[in-house]
């Protein structure tokens, strides 16, 4: 039965049972002994509901609570209707853990839930193939005490999660596993384990296929330019002759050039691959004022108005020949993209949040659509135009790759037809300050 409690009508209720005892009182001549007697009698009643109350909820497994009539009548169904919402959803919460769990289980992936501390709470069946966590047992233990792994205790300890962490499985040396933290839910972490030992057994395997085949060709290119060039210098050669001979000493070089940018790309990318640091504080401002030097012989023909803002006292945690590449190759684009005459201003300096290197000019520019795609290898906006400027697609590869491998982002900005803006953005904390009688 459901009560409707009204305040209105409990105080009604107990005003006529003061008033009735007032008047039986006057009526025998003992109004005082009377208001006892009737007083006596609720606190009896109201006792023997109070022990019915306790008696419910300690001793009896019955869901329905006693039988009353008045205010207990509302206690009684208050208690009852705010079981039954907490059973309705417990129940609820219930079916969505289930259903969380048969999710996790239906994962190609290792999923385990871990709280701030990185304790386990919970963990699916995947995680015990690749990890050697075994729930409920492992329940409340650290996760790197579990996975004895000197770079998942590093990753941890950065507590920085943007990048995936890679590790060795436990129990297979041959068996890379590639680990990402997440955010998840009230105070906890969903870490996801992934068997990445074919993928990157693949990309090992392309990797050297582009060394090797870069390292065979650059002898028979030196082989056909030193034929050619002994050709040339024939005087009695004829005209059409000393034409072809330019046409094919111009694509050898062409050729040069790529397996050059090739092998420049492929050191990057097993420099990206390799756990250990290589890093050391690096001169920058030295490397970009041998660049400009470099420039100004390449800049003879076009005669571009190069100019430069370089902070002398600012220096990069990095590898100096990874950087001097990168620089270079943003730098050779924005002469071979500007018309001739046209402005390059190269600027090395550090803001509030990174270290800035900065290339811009005021060239053709890039339409929006070609932006994102330009780091990617081989990727020409203008082919056609790429080929007569000697260019091979990878120069912005090789600039991605090394700025990933110094934690750093190629930031690109581009308004067609009226030039471009090349960044690498570094963090702040690589900065090295450079003594004055050094810069």
């Amino acid at each position: 039965m459901i009560y409707r409690f009204s305040l209105k009508q409990f105080i009604t209720k107990r005003l006529l049972i003061i008033l009735a005892s007032l008047l039986i009182g006057f009526w025998v001549g003992h109004v005082w002994l009377v208001l006892c007697i009737s007083l006596g009698l609720t606190l009896l009643w109201t006792y023997r509901h109070l022990i019915g109350l306790i008696n419910w909820l300690w001793h009896k497994k019955l869901l329905h609570p006693p039988e009353s009539t008045g205010v207990w009548g509302h206690v009684y169904d208050g208690i009852y209707r705010r079981i039954k919402s907490y059973r309705k959803k417990q129940k609820k919460l219930g079916y969505q853990v289930r259903q969380f769990r048969d999710g996790a289980e239906a994962l190609p992936d290792a999923a385990i839930v871990l709280d701030l501390d990185f304790a386990i709470r919970w963990a699916n069946k995947k995680a015990r193939r690749l990890l050697g966590i075994r729930w409920p047992m492992d329940s409340g233990q650290r996760i790197n005490n579990l996975i004895r792994s000197p770079q998942l205790t590093k990753y941890l300890n950065k507590n920085d999660f943007t990048e995936p962490c890679s590790i060795l499985a436990p129990d297979n040396d041959n068996q890379q596993l590639e680990l990402r933290f997440m955010t998840y839910g009230d105070k906890q972490y969903l870490l996801l384990a992934r068997d990445v030992s074919q993928s990157k057994r693949l990309e090992r395997m392309r990797r050297d296929f582009v060394a090797n085949v870069s390292h065979e060709l650059k002898t028979p290119l030196t082989v056909v330019r030193g034929y050619v060039e002994m050709v040339q210098e024939d005087v009695n050669l004829p005209k059409h002759w000393s034409y072809s001979f330019k046409q094919i000493e111009e694509q050898v070089s062409r050729m040069d050039r790529l397996v050059e940018q090739l092998l420049v790309l492929s050191k990057v990318e097993v420099s990206s691959s390799s756990d250990e640091d290589l890093r050391s504080p690096i001169d920058m401002p030295e490397i970009l004022y041998v660049l400009l030097q470099d420039a100004q012989w390449l800049n003879k023909e076009k005669q571009h108005q190069i100019s430069s803002d370089i902070d002398s006292n600012l220096g990069i945690w990095g590898v100096a020949s990874e950087l001097k590449s990168a620089c270079t190759n943003l730098l050779v684009n924005a002469m071979n993209y500007t018309e001739p005459g046209g402005k390059i201003h190269l600027s090395w300096y550090k803001d509030d949040k990174h270290c800035v290197f900065n290339v811009s000019d005021d060239g053709c520019g890039i339409l929006p659509n070609d932006i994102e795609r330009l780091s990617e290898r081989f990727y020409r906006v203008d082919k056609s135009r790429s080929r007569d400027t000697g260019g091979t697609g990878l120069g912005l590869s090789i600039v991605k790759h090394v700025a990933q491998n110094h934690r750093a982002h190629l930031h690109i900005e581009s308004v067609f037809g009226q030039g471009s803006n090349f960044s690498i953005l570094f963090h702040l904390e690589d900065a090295v300050a450079i003594p004055e009688e050094l810069g």
